[in-house]
Formats: C-alpha cells, sequence, structure tokens
C-alpha cells in the first residue's frame, strides 16, 4: 500500500509542473501501471503519445507544439510555428515546424502534422531561447533568429511569408506592445541574418523597409 501511495504521489507531483512524459516514472522507480490506474480513475490526462498532464490543465492555441515537443524535446521549434509564438503571423501553421541537427533521426508522428528542417553549426544553435507553454519547457527560435530562419528557408515557406514576417518584426508598434522589444532589433535582425548565412539576402529588403 505504502509503495503504491508513493506512486501515486510522484506522479501527480509530476503531473502539477506541467506535462511529462510516461518514461519520467522510470528514474523514480514507478511502475506504468501507475500511470494507467490514475488515467483510469480520471486524475491524469492523455495528451498525446507517450505524454501526460493533470486533468483538466488549462490547453492553449499552442498546445501541438506540446504535443511535439513531449514526444521529441530534441527539436527546435521554428520558423511558421515560432512567428506564431511571437505573434509575427496572424496565420496558423497546419503543422508544426521543427528545427533538428544535420544527422539526427528524423521523428515521424502521425500527428499532429510535423515539418522538419535540418541545419548544422550556428544556423542550428544560434538565436535559441527557452519558452514555457502549458507548463513544459521547450527551445524555440528568437524572433530575430525566426525571422532570419524565414529568408534561409524561403523556399519552404515562400518569400511572401518571409517579407511579412520582416516588415511585423520591424513594426515599431508591435514591437512596443511587446515586453523586452530590443529583442526585435535591427541589430539583433542582422547578427541572426549573419550566422544563417543570408545577410547579402536580406539585406535590399531590411535597407528598403528601414
Amino acid at each position: 500500500m505504502a509503495k503504491t501511495a508513493r506512486g501515486t504521489a510522484v506522479v501527480m507531483r509530476l503531473a502539477a509542473k506541467g506535462p511529462f512524459r510516461a518514461r519520467d516514472l522510470d528514474k523514480h522507480r514507478v511502475p506504468r501501471a501507475t500511470l494507467r490506474r490514475l488515467t483510469d480513475r480520471g486524475l491524469i490526462e492523455r495528451a498525446a503519445r507517450g505524454l501526460y498532464t493533470a486533468a483538466g490543465a488549462p490547453v492553449t492555441e499552442l498546445h501541438s507544439l506540446v504535443e511535439v515537443i513531449g514526444r521529441v524535446p530534441h527539436a527546435t521549434i521554428c520558423l511558421l510555428s515560432a512567428l506564431q509564438v511571437h505573434q509575427l503571423t496572424t496565420e496558423l501553421p497546419h503543422a508544426v515546424w521543427v528545427l533538428i541537427r544535420t544527422h539526427a533521426h528524423a521523428p515521424t508522428l502521425s500527428s499532429p502534422s510535423l515539418r522538419v528542417i535540418r541545419a548544422g553549426g550556428a544556423a542550428l544553435t544560434y538565436g535559441v531561447e527557452t519558452r514555457v507553454v502549458e507548463g513544459l519547457s521547450m527551445r524555440i527560435t528568437t524572433p530575430a533568429k525566426t525571422v532570419a530562419d524565414c529568408f534561409r528557408y524561403r523556399r519552404h515557406v515562400g518569400l511572401e511569408v518571409a517579407l511579412a514576417a520582416l516588415r511585423d518584426y520591424l513594426n515599431p508598434s508591435h514591437r512596443r506592445e511587446r515586453h523586452g522589444s530590443n529583442r526585435f532589433s535591427v541589430d539583433a535582425l542582422v547578427e541572426a541574418a549573419h550566422a544563417d548565412r543570408v545577410y547579402s539576402v536580406l539585406r535590399p529588403y531590411l535597407e528598403a523597409l528601414t
């Protein structure tokens, strides 16, 4: 009985912190049967394959990102999905866009839809910050890196999307509305473009808009 109570306490403590993975129980030596029992009792809910939350946990419009990062924790949210997080677009992506290492194993998910972009060096590691969404910590490209990425991967997202993101990034009123507007500075964008090796592509558009 004491072992069962301990297992329940561990699961509920994990759920209180946000979404957790079934494999997170292994390091606490809690059997998966405890998770199944609490799910059957309605105290824990299955958010996605291998990902669980406390029953009734709040769900946001970014829930699809939580589902993906919960199952692919090494990925970085990027491009259209990052634009959505940073409010640099009014469009809702039809897939979750993630950035992974060039030779990393490509994740395969039946749902939600996934778009995988590969990179190495500075294009992979530069301009990555951590955000907490629905209690889950995830890596995401910064606003400047996201816009630079749109130009680097313009064949994937379209040049019109990249230009729209650039205009919104440079919009003074939008920058004032966001906390930490220095994150939306031209200098930050230029540095990100150099890291992505697309400054020569970005420069004419940047000069025309500033």
